[in-house]
């Protein structure tokens, strides 16, 4: 999820609103509708057409023979019919409708449709990936490869990032999309070898909303710039000179060059609803796309995995070996803010590159405080100008319309955080004859803020050198500064990559026992192309036009990891997508360009496992991982079974076997690439977790060996020590046990270490998080 903008702002992870209710209910006592997700039990679901969500006919009977007579009036409505996301239906019901279809037996359950909200010229280098060496040159560029975007749209026309090179080949023939047309949007002229599909889903958003939205809406194109940046980062086409304005030039291109895109629009200006989602979901499965890249989740509390479509969804494309990456939230720093942490998503998160856009705002007593910013205008001269607080003129905030222009005329304005979008903040300064504007970050973000592409002189500064700023403005009686601009500077330091502070973090808050976030990658400053139908700031009054923008948040961090599964699905296509996850994970660097710990931006301090995952992502070792860790759909199955699901919860993701026939399965003991351990109480003194690994390296005959760091407070043993593999014996199990030391004290809530099983080539290594009770933590 993007971070820069009202639409997806926070963070492009997705906020989930109740139900929006139908219109009230009328003199005559009609009753009002909202809009709800069926899930039908398989055995009783209508035969539907292949591209069954176009088709209400079958479930418009299913309606009238479940539904009573004096129930029947206001008539319900369906919007879309499911069939490879999930079995079921999406309509327009009154409560008791719902209440009744929930209450039958052929139906598994019924969910309140919901909004959600969404949450590269350096980055391929910056990742190492090379046309001549490694992953990038054993897949070649993955051509074989369909990426599909479940997002904004696409916006294809005048942007090279969607061209395809006349030396790519025809997509490939197991993909069954293509491309629709719309207003301003000509598919069959627009589409090409490298945008091989373009659909759009706006039912949903349409009924909760209550009125039809705008035409751009009932077609592909994306009017808004999210799905046309991260669409560009996985899979853009090599672009020579993109930049925003003189920043960041270079040569720009996507994760995966070679791969083809598919485009599911499923979100609009006013956010995405699940309805959409879930039918864009279902018609990526049914084109047979290899990556789903899914820049949305849920913000706030992490809904149950059943109640969650999104989850629902990606099961279901997991299950017909479709990688699914999801952005991690920008919900960051607080602990369990992560969405999209069910086991089978590949959850990322975001960190930063070796490139900044300095803005350097300089005081009048010399004192220099480097902050960030995209603003490509007339700059500010070298002398120093007035400045004044924000607060002493009409609004803290620089709310438009509220600063005193006799107070702000010609001076430089600092404005705090809150209320209005960052890039709003400068315009108001300028509407008030204002000549710039010094943007304080929160205090949270610590040493991070957020760059935006102002239209008028500013720069934003950290929170504790907009304190410096303030105190500054406070002990003088005609205070001065001015901005330097200083343009695109890549470089050593600070050292990179570093945890972005909006990145959201573990542990997981609906399986403490799955480790999440899984990696990290690229997710601050990235260019990737843009819409032109709406401004780099999202400003109404921002007339300008650009093909390529800069913004940050865990949905540019996303698609990054998409391209990459690409790339490795092509490499290694008799890989799962647990198999992919796995090589991702357990290659990953925790290291930065200083050779410490990955930095935290929130703390200034190393970054803990629950802000990084398992590492940042390093694609050329992830193509010979060594051992990976599978998992299938059973083991999902028995993963839902393992958290207490009922029957009827865990057929909404398509399994009809009882959980009474799996009993003992171990949350803990899913086949993940990390390890989360939670000591529930002081009682409970030693856990244990169970592992399957597979070797798939060259040498058939490897012998690996463990290295344990154990967590502060635990005692970790494995059994076997050595896993010795051969050509007839390819897997291998061990088991972890994790002792709590009675001699030891904790003074953290969460302890981490890793293991490492190494055969001499290889590194595969875990990380291991353990989680104390609050009591066991107060004692020390």
């Amino acid at each position: 999820m993007d971070l820069l903008r009202p639409l997806a702002l926070a963070a492009l992870c997705v906020v989930l609103l109740a139900a929006v209710a139908g219109a009230a209910a009328t003199a005559t006592d009609v009753e009002a509708q909202s809009s709800y997700i069926v899930h039908v039990a398989e055995a009783h679901a209508p035969r539907l057409p292949r591209r069954g969500l176009l088709t209400t006919r079958g479930y418009g009977s299913f309606l009238r023979d479940r539904i009573p007579v004096e129930m029947s009036s206001p008539a319900p409505s369906v919007l879309y019919s499911y069939e490879h996301a999930a079995t079921g239906f999406a309509a327009r019901l009154t409560e008791r409708q719902a209440a009744q279809l929930a209450s039958s037996g052929s139906v598994h359950a019924v969910v309140p449709d919901t909004m959600q909200e969404l949450h590269t010229t350096l980055t391929p280098s910056f990742l190492g990936l090379s046309p001549s060496s490694g992953l990038l040159k054993a897949s070649n560029g993955a051509t074989d490869v369909v990426i599909g975007v479940i997002d904004t749209g696409v916006y294809p026309e005048g942007r090279p990032s969607f061209a395809a090179d006349p030396s790519l080949p025809p997509p490939p023939s197991k993909f069954r999309g293509g491309c629709v047309s719309g207003p301003s949007f000509n598919g069959s002229a627009l589409c090409n070898n490298k945008l091989v599909g373009a659909k759009f889903f706006q039912r949903g958003q349409e009924a909760l909303r209550g009125r039809a939205l705008g035409a751009d809406s009932k077609s592909p194109l994306d009017s808004n710039g999210h799905g046309t940046h991260t669409s560009s980062t996985a899979g853009g086409s090599a672009v020579a000179g993109a930049g925003f304005f003189d920043y960041a030039r270079g040569k720009a291109v996507g994760m995966a060059p070679g791969a083809r895109i598919a485009v599911y629009k499923a979100c609009g200006e006013e956010g995405c609803a699940s309805s959409d989602i879930l039918a864009a979901f279902d018609e990526a499965i049914a084109d047979n796309v290899d990556v789903l890249s899914v820049s949305l989740g849920a913000v706030g509390t992490a809904p149950n995995f059943y109640s969650d479509n999104t989850a629902v969804g990606a099961f279901r494309a997991v299950s017909k070996g479709i990688v699914v990456s999801a952005s991690a939230g920008n919900s960051g720093p607080g602990d369990s803010t992560a969405c999209n942490i069910a086991p089978w998503f590949l959850t990322v998160g975001a960190s930063t590159l070796n490139r900044q856009f300095p803005g350097d705002v300089v005081l009048g007593n010399g004192q220099t405080f480097t902050g960030t910013t995209l603003y490509a205008g007339e700059p500010l001269g070298a002398t120093k100008i007035p400045l004044v607080y924000g607060g002493d003129a009409g609004s803290k905030v620089c709310e438009e319309g509220k600063l005193n222009a006799t107070k702000v005329a010609g001076k430089i304005v600092l404005c705090e955080s809150g209320v209005n979008a960052r890039a709003a903040k400068p315009y108001a300064v300028k509407l008030a004859g204002g000549a710039g504007a010094i943007l304080a970050s929160t205090k949270s973000f610590g040493e991070q803020s957020i760059t935006s592409p102002h239209v008028h002189p500013a720069t934003a500064v950290s929170f504790v050198d907009a304190e410096k700023i303030f105190k500054y403005i406070r002990a003088q009686t005609s205070p001065t500064a001015t901005i330097v601009f200083r343009g695109t500077v890549v470089g050593p330091t600070p050292p990179s990559p570093r945890m972005a502070s909006f990145s959201s973090r573990g542990p997981n808050f609906r399986a403490p026992e799955i480790f999440k976030p899984d990696v990290t990658a690229p997710g601050v400053d990235i260019l990737a192309a843009w819409t032109g139908a709406n401004s780099p700031t999202e400003l109404e009054s921002d007339t300008r036009r650009v093909k390529y923008n800069i913004i940050s948040g865990t949905s540019m961090s996303c698609p990054h990891v998409s391209g990459i599964a690409a790339l490795l699905r092509q490499a290694r296509p008799e890989w799962s997508p647990a198999a992919i996850k796995s090589a991702l994970m357990t290659t990953a660097y925790n290291v930065d360009s200083s050779g410490g710990v990955i930095g935290d931006m929130s703390t200034s301090d190393a970054s803990t496992p629950f802000a990084r995952g398992a590492g940042h992502i390093d694609p050329n070792s992830a193509v010979n991982p060594g051992l990976v860790y599978d998992a299938g759909t059973e083991d999902y199955i028995n993963f839902l079974c393992a958290l207490g699901y009922t029957a009827k919860q865990v057929a909404v993701f398509g399994s009809s076997i009882s959980c009474s026939k799996r009993a003992g399965s171990s949350v803990g003991d899913h086949n993940y690439p990390a390890f989360s351990v939670v000591f529930a109480s002081n009682k409970v003194a030693v856990v244990t977790q169970r592992r399957v690994v597979r070797n798939v390296g060259s040498d058939a005959a490897a012998a690996y060996t463990a290295k344990i760091t154990a967590p502060d407070g635990v005692r970790v043993t494995v059994s076997p020590e050595t896993l010795q593999f051969s050509p007839t014996e390819k897997t291998q199990e061990y088991v972890l046990t994790f002792a709590q030391r009675t001699t030891s004290s904790v003074t953290e809530k969460y302890t981490f270490g890793s293991i490492e099983w190494s055969d001499g080539e290889h590194s595969v290594t875990s990380p291991i998080a353990v989680t104390w009770p609050t009591s066991k933590v107060a004692e020390m």
